[in-house]
């Protein structure tokens, strides 16, 4: 009679515990960049000046006559912002849609003394080149193009 001795469970199954062990790491790797994201752009959608911006797009009649309504977001778009030696600077270019298109809030944003103030702060629509000023005319000169 013959003896064989029988190999172990590692032995037998290192390359799905290998396959599986890196499975495992792209897997959580993946899941962290998702959740980097996720929590960087709800910042940034949570952010005084993008709510601001919105809220005065959402609200300008001109905007709704070139949009429709509802006006949503339309994804992040471009944000910059800076933060050095307490002072803040946000410069967003916000995509918004509605039924009948789609357009940009363009804002230029700066914080001093804990209170956002903005040089610029207009919608311009993607079919056309005409600005619709979301600010009171404190700088009405910024949009004279």
């Amino acid at each position: 009679m013959e003896n064989t001795e029988q190999r172990s469970w590692f032995s037998r199954n290192w390359g799905w515990l290998l396959g599986g062990g890196c499975l495992s790491i792209i897997v959580v790797v993946i899941l962290v960049i998702v959740g980097a994201f996720y929590k960087i752009s709800d910042s940034i959608s949570g952010s005084e000046p993008y709510t601001y911006a919105f809220s005065q797009a959402i609200e300008n009649e001109e905007v709704i006559g070139f949009l429709g309504e509802p006006i949503e977001s339309d994804g992040m778009g471009s944000t910059n912002y800076s933060y050095k030696n307490g002072y803040s600077i946000a410069e967003l270019n916000i995509p918004i849609k509605g039924p009948n298109g789609e357009g940009v809030i363009v804002v230029n944003a700066e914080k001093v003394d804990e209170e956002w103030q903005y040089s610029q702060l207009y919608f311009l629509e993607d079919s056309s080149t005409e600005i619709i000023n979301l600010l009171d005319p404190v700088y009405p000169e910024l949009y004279d193009n």
